[in-house]
């Protein structure tokens, strides 16, 4: 088997497994489950760690060229490598975007516009669960709540940052960073694909008054070289009547 036919035959699996993580962690987090509850969940994250480990063996063991692609992905190395650094073991969501990508339509507009939109909503929802997990429990926490939480993510990937909430601690910190960085990225698609749309608009548009104009002209010639035709055979016959 290629590495190719199992990332196929892999992707809707790894998106099912990412989506029960989300789901188990979000329950976890927000739900503030405590005893048997959130050693059910705990074991279930887990569990799904385990499928992603082995998805990244899978493909080191299938790549043409292992030690390029071992060096090519070693950020896929330090995700599965840090199971207990909580807030990263949500970057394995990205296998979202990945599936995203594969089905969403054939054109580039199509692709930017879900890789927008699907990336800001899925960066805010695990900001949120990030920033909450590791600020609610701490002294002097300003995000206590899921809703605090949401909205801080919110202001933060816009680069809006009213400042009336902000982690305290620095693993709330480093979260904050990445939806930073993450907010700017996205902002950028935004902004080059209006303007790649706004001059598609003005090509477009350019080329439909060109050929408003130009069409006219064309009518013009081709009649004028029918007639010039006609004139010719005319000539032609009067050479070749014999008649005086």
């Amino acid at each position: 088997m290629t590495q190719q036919r199992y990332r196929d035959l892999a992707e809707w699996p790894l998106m099912a497994t990412a989506l029960l993580f989300l789901a188990a962690y979000a329950w976890q987090v927000i739900g503030r489950v405590e005893g048997s509850g959130a050693a059910w969940l705990e074991a279930l994250m887990w569990a799904t760690w385990v499928v992603f480990a082995l998805d990244y063996a899978a493909n080191l063991r299938l790549a043409p060229d292992r030690r390029r692609w071992f060096f090519r992905n070693l950020h896929e190395l330090i995700i599965v490598a840090l199971p207990f650094f909580r807030p990263l073991r949500l970057l394995r969501l990205v296998t979202l975007l990945s599936v995203l990508h594969r089905t969403v339509g054939e054109t580039l507009r199509g692709r930017v516009v879900t890789y927008v939109a699907g990336s800001a909503a899925l960066l805010v929802f695990v900001g949120s669960l990030a920033v909450l997990d590791v600020e609610q429990s701490a002294p002097d926490a300003k995000i206590v709540t899921f809703g605090d939480a949401l909205w801080w993510a919110i202001t933060t990937i816009t680069t809006v940052g009213y400042g009336d909430l902000y982690p305290v601690t620095p693993i709330g910190r480093m979260v904050a960073a990445a939806l930073m960085m993450s907010g700017i990225a996205v902002l950028g698609v935004v902004t080059a694909s209006i303007a790649s749309w706004l001059v598609q608009r003005v090509e477009d548009t350019a080329e439909t008054a060109a050929n408003a104009v130009e069409e006219p002209l064309r009518a013009e010639v081709a009649d004028l070289t029918a007639q010039i035709a006609l004139l010719r055979r005319e000539i032609a016959g009067l050479r070749d009547d014999p008649t005086p």
